[in-house]
């Protein structure tokens, strides 16, 4: 349930998302909302964020979203490298980064999917190799988001453990203009204000404070993300997911056939009232989630965020689709604005992990169930 302070975040950025609706100017609303506040809610107070946690972020996403302007760069900017950077930095790090991260001045999108390694992040190819005080990295990186806009990628490569010559990840902080660094724009079908690239790392010369953290900590810093990640992907498809059917259930009150409006028909009003507890069990599983990153149990976070990622990728995409479908040619047209949202409340499905993906970190961590690879 939420706090009485959830309710007045909720209240307020949901007051901000309406007065800018879906097709609004997503760098006006990231400037707006920055300077607000709403895109470091959960950084720390000493570097301009609230103090609160992702809790506090995922409430903000959710209700951009429901008002029909979701931005999908909180997702990676202040959750993903905003929080690794709070947890692992170096003091000069979280100075040079998170004010900006926190007043949305600064942007940095992450890179950890590969054209090879898909799913598996155990299959990273982009390697770091000490050379003198610096570091060098090489790889490719794809489908990595706004790329173009952001100040630095946060990119996870990496590095040979002395001790047992295996590769364990680590994470670098890669500004855009790096020499070597390139990007290469992924034409997709999905329309977005925030585009995907492809990137390249070719000898890309670091100094040795673009590490974030310790290079042993390995897989700890990574998933200290990627839990995050999971939990905005639920928020941004929540979101998604009440705007969809907030058009339907308007459109089933005032559309009149034989002199009653569609919605008192039980073959529409019943799919409708089943999408609304289908987002309802997401968000609180989401809600769960979020309480346990914050509260410092990564173990139980990780579950629960993966779930609360399956959860509302499932509800978003049938909540849209019966809500275009309550509309009939109507949820067509471009006057409604829902036919895009099919395709869009598909990439929950997708990314950041495919569901399949996620049902076999459910049987195997949490049934115990034998693995199949």
């Amino acid at each position: 349930m939420d706090t009485e302070d959830h309710k007045a975040l909720r209240g307020a950025v949901s007051a901000l998302g309406n007065r800018n609706g879906r097709g609004s100017d997503t760098t006006q609303l990231w400037s707006e909302a920055g300077k607000l506040g709403y895109l470091g809610v959960n950084l720390p107070e000493e570097y301009g964020g609230g103090g609160g946690g992702i809790s506090e972020l995922s409430i903000v996403l959710e209700e951009l979203g429901a008002a029909g302007c979701p931005l999908l760069m909180m997702v990676v900017s202040p959750a993903i490298c905003g929080t690794v950077i709070s947890r692992f930095g170096t003091d000069a790090q979280k100075q040079q980064w998170l004010p900006g991260l926190a007043d949305g001045t600064r942007l940095m999108a992450f890179g950890i999917t590969e054209p090879d390694a898909g799913s598996n992040s155990h299959r990273i190819t982009t390697t770091a190799r000490k050379d003198g005080a610096d570091w060098l990295l090489t790889g490719r990186k794809v489908f990595i988001s706004g790329v173009d806009i952001a100040d630095a990628t946060l990119i996870v490569g990496r590095t040979e453990d002395a001790r047992t010559g295996r590769l364990k990840p680590c994470l670098f902080i890669v500004p855009r203009d790096t020499p070597g660094f390139t990007r290469r724009p992924i034409d997709m079908e999905l329309h977005a204000a925030e585009k995907q690239f492809e990137l390249t790392l070719d000898d890309v010369r670091l100094p040795a404070d673009a590490l974030v953290g310790d290079e042993d900590a390995g897989l700890l810093q990574l998933f200290a993300g990627l839990n995050p990640e999971r939990i905005m992907t639920a928020a941004f498809a929540i979101g998604m997911g009440r705007y969809a059917l907030a058009k339907a259930i308007d459109y089933a009150r005032d559309r009149t056939v034989w002199n009653t409006p569609i919605g008192a028909h039980q073959a529409i009003a019943h799919p409708l009232a089943q999408a609304h507890i289908d987002l309802e069990l997401a968000r609180l599983m989401m809600q769960k989630a979020a309480a346990l990153y914050d509260a410092g149990d990564d173990m139980g976070a990780g579950e629960a965020a993966n779930m609360a990622k399956y959860a509302a990728g499932e509800a978003c995409v049938k909540a849209v689709d019966q809500a275009v479908h309550t509309l009939g040619g109507n949820g067509l047209t471009r006057e409604f604005g829902l036919a895009s949202l099919i395709t869009a409340a598909r990439v929950a499905r997708i990314a950041p992990v495919s569901r399949e993906m996620i049902l076999n970190y459910v049987s195997h961590q949490t049934l115990g169930l034998p693995k199949s690879y």
